[in-house]
């Protein structure tokens, strides 16, 4: 592999895992920035911290096969915080889920009082609701 400038086999493949890991890196920002165009607005997406803990895992094994401690340190912390990130959105996600849950339930309960009436006529299928513009004195 001349393009390599003459590294072993296995000196290439660690350049490939060391190129893999900064691109996975890189794909972060891409994904960010799409997901922000799409809303028009500046948002992280999941996919972000998901690259960035691939990325980081990758670059992190590169920098220990090159016994490199500046950019061992450096990945090292920033996995976990990409790990943090993520278990906190999961409980995020677990909590909200708990809350529509339980707000399913309680909208349940509350629909079972609105429930008509047994006295009342059936809906008419296919129809269609006018709405009157003339006051209707109910008291009379």
């Amino acid at each position: 592999m001349s393009w390599f400038g003459g590294y072993s086999s296995t000196e290439a493949i660690w350049l490939g895992v060391g190129f893999a890991g900064q691109l996975a890196f890189t794909s972060r920002f891409l994904v960010q920035w799409v997901a922000s165009e799409r809303r028009r607005d500046s948002v992280v997406p999941i996919a972000f911290w998901w690259f960035s803990l691939a990325g980081g895992l990758t670059l992190l094994s590169y920098a220990i096969h090159k016994r490199d401690p500046v950019i061992v340190v450096g990945q090292a912390v920033g996995v976990l915080i990409y790990t943090r990130n993520l278990f906190l959105i999961s409980q995020a996600r677990r909590d909200r889920g708990r809350d529509s849950s339980s707000a399913l339930a309680t909208e349940a309960n509350r629909s079972a009082d609105l429930r008509p009436h047994p006295a009342d006529p059936p809906p008419v299928p296919n129809a269609t609701r006018i709405e009157s513009s003339v006051s209707v004195d109910r008291a009379a």
